[in-house]
């Protein structure tokens, strides 16, 4: 059975090529973090703390299944979401700056939040598929864009939610990004920083602890957030980035892209469910995922729990 996004689809075609899929998630959740209401709103309703990897990779799982599955899969996911998502309401506990002041009001179901929600991950998809398999065309994005609104549709946003077009996006997200607005929670720049190995990677993995994934998530990350999160870079980086993602981009161009090349394309559920394996491992053992984090309490009052 077909699912709700054609293989066709450029989110499909994007989700589906493994340097995408095993990378976007960790540049969506670092530049999300900058957004107060969407970080604070979460952490509060979340009790996976310890666990952080955990639930990035249920995420993730859930993310992919509803764009490459089958519509019964993908109708599972959003079921599953939904509801997780239901009690997600409540006030900020901290302050978050002019726009997102300590006692204002979110919701999972606002229409405005969840279109930030898809609009970081439409921002990485598009980024990390430029950067590590080969540059889009202008109508491809605007394919990929209204992928995004579909599937975000698919979560119960209105479709007023989100602008008009592609360009309309780019505009409105770049504007965001460099102005007053963006902000960090102490919580978010830990968690940040930690999602962007500024200290190496905590789980027993080579894959995961491997300097070349924290060259690719720095990497990616526009100056403006570098800078926001105190993540240093210089020339060097610089080249090791560049140098990086060269060599992705011509692995690429050396196969079709319709060609089906398990290790370039596919679905990276199973890697997930490594990384989650693996955290569940290393916590049996006493280890801590992301110091300062997932071995302290919580400066939140239980407020519910989402995935």
């Amino acid at each position: 059975m077909s699912g709700y996004f054609s293989d066709k689809s450029m989110v499909a075609r994007a989700v589906s090529q493994r340097a995408v899929g095993l990378t976007w998630g960790q540049r969506a959740l670092v530049i999300g973090g900058l957004h107060p209401r969407l970080f604070v709103g979460t952490a509060q309703h979340t009790s996976h703390r310890e666990s952080p990897y955990t639930r990035l990779g249920l995420t993730a799982r859930l993310m992919e299944a509803v764009f490459l599955g089958t519509k019964e899969e993908a109708d599972r996911a959003l079921a599953f979401a939904a509801k997780r998502h239901t009690t997600v309401r409540g006030t900020m506990q901290v302050d978050g700056g002019a726009a997102h002041p300590k006692g204002a009001s979110y919701d999972a179901a606002d229409p405005g939040l969840m279109w930030w929600t898809a609009a970081f991950s439409l921002d990485s998809v598009e980024h990390m598929y430029d950067a590590m398999v080969r540059r889009m065309t202008n109508d491809e994005r605007e394919d990929l864009f209204h992928g995004f609104v579909t599937w975000a549709e698919l979560f119960g946003m209105p479709r007023s939610a989100a602008p008009a077009s592609y360009q309309a996006f780019r505009i409105t997200f770049d504007t965001w990004l460099h102005s007053e607005e963006p902000r960090l929670v102490d919580e978010a720049r830990l968690i940040g920083r930690s999602i962007a190995g500024t200290s190496g990677y905590h789980l027993p993995l080579r894959q995961v602890t491997s300097p070349a994934l924290a060259t690719v998530v720095q990497g990616s990350l526009p100056p403006v957030v570098r800078a926001h999160y105190g993540i240093g870079w210089n020339a060097l980086d610089e080249a090791r980035w560049q140098a990086v993602s060269r060599a992705s981009r011509i692995a690429h161009s050396r196969v079709p892209l319709v060609a089906s090349t398990p290790p370039l394309r596919g679905r990276s559920a199973e890697f997930y469910k490594v990384v989650q394996r693996s955290e569940k491992a290393l916590i049996a053992r006493g280890g801590t995922s992301i110091p300062g984090i997932s071995d302290v309490p919580s400066p939140y009052s239980a407020q519910g729990e989402t995935a």
